[in-house]
């Protein structure tokens, strides 16, 4: 199952951290883009071409370090049908190189549309006597709003295929308030009563590890909330976005830990991709060198998110 590796992984390599790839145009150094945009032009094609090349370099960079790529649908999608087969071709290479790929595309729908959703990225496709799967994703990012006839689907197919999901439970952006905390007729807030169908929902796909391969997104932006929703979730895995770029530092993340260290994985995006261009790495790597720039931080990362466990530990 998805669940037991992304757990052995992480055990392996010591470290709880996911590589986003999130890349837009202009974080690829432009050495790669003209190269790109010389041999398939300006445009879609060209921009796509650049991506795809810009995210097998940090991949080379990362993948004995980092056991988890998280690419974001909307950055590929936007490059129409090229950007796509990007996305497809990186998910594909990540996994050649053994990292675990979740794809962050937050599906969702009715019952019908949301097992199309779930076929495309978690199922196999039958096509007559073809039954094949159209993208190499081993999780996905998923919303709860249309409740569980829009999340069975992809239960099934965690269960079926032995792949995952990460449940959007409290979003690291800073209007997620707007609804999330709302107080339902119960007296508890929406990501409260989320946190909870998530922990019944996942008792249906529980892996040898002990963890469910049915997981939940919560923002290292939130780490009080983050404590009240670890404690609902006790077999969940936890995503944690908003780290880095967005305010999040790893004090907050470990919140979302569990008391033996393991329970959740933290997301960097803009800071990975983009650390040639961070003053501390600026003065060591040229744009030339983005990719060792990258690993330089995620190995600071690591270092930095299991500094904070230690910390906590020792504090409890």
């Amino acid at each position: 199952m998805f669940i037991d590796k992304l757990v052995t992984g992480i055990k392996k390599l010591d470290n709880p951290t996911v590589a986003g790839l999130d890349p837009k145009l202009e974080y690829v150094p432009a050495f790669i883009r003209e190269k790109a945009f010389k041999e398939c032009g300006v445009g879609f094609e060209g921009a796509a071409e650049a991506i795809l090349q810009f995210n097998k370099k940090l991949i080379d960079a990362l993948y004995d370090i980092v056991p988890v790529v998280k690419p974001q649908l909307a950055y590929y999608e936007m490059y129409g049908t090229a950007g796509v087969k990007t996305f497809a071709d990186t998910c594909t290479y990540a996994g050649s190189k053994g990292m675990l790929v979740i794809a962050d595309g937050k599906r969702n729908d009715i019952g019908s549309t949301a097992e199309a959703y779930s076929t495309a990225f978690l199922g196999k496709t039958p096509i007559g006597t073809f039954d094949g799967s159209a993208f190499s994703a081993d999780a996905l990012t998923v919303n709860p709003y249309l409740g569980y006839d829009g999340i069975k689907p992809f239960i099934d197919n965690c269960g079926k295929y032995g792949k995952g999901i990460f449940i959007l439970v409290k979003t690291s952006n800073k209007s997620s308030g707007q609804l999330q905390d709302l107080i339902t007729r119960d007296g508890k807030t929406i990501y409260e009563t989320v946190a909870e169908l998530v922990n019944e929902w996942g008792s249906q796909v529980m892996g040898e590890s002990g963890y469910s391969g049915i997981g939940a997104v919560v923002g290292a932006t939130y780490p009080e909330q983050a404590k009240i929703l670890r404690g609902i979730m006790k077999k969940a895995y936890i995503l944690v976005p908003g780290y880095g770029a967005q305010g999040g530092t790893a004090k907050d993340a470990v919140h979302s830990f569990d008391i033996n260290g393991l329970g959740a994985v933290i997301n960097a995006s803009r800071s990975i991709m983009c650390a040639w261009k961070l003053e501390k790495w600026s003065a060591t790597y040229g744009e030339d060198a983005f990719d060792s720039a990258a690993r330089a931080e995620a190995i600071r990362m690591k270092d930095e998110i299991n500094e904070a466990l230690a910390g906590r530990e020792r504090t409890e």
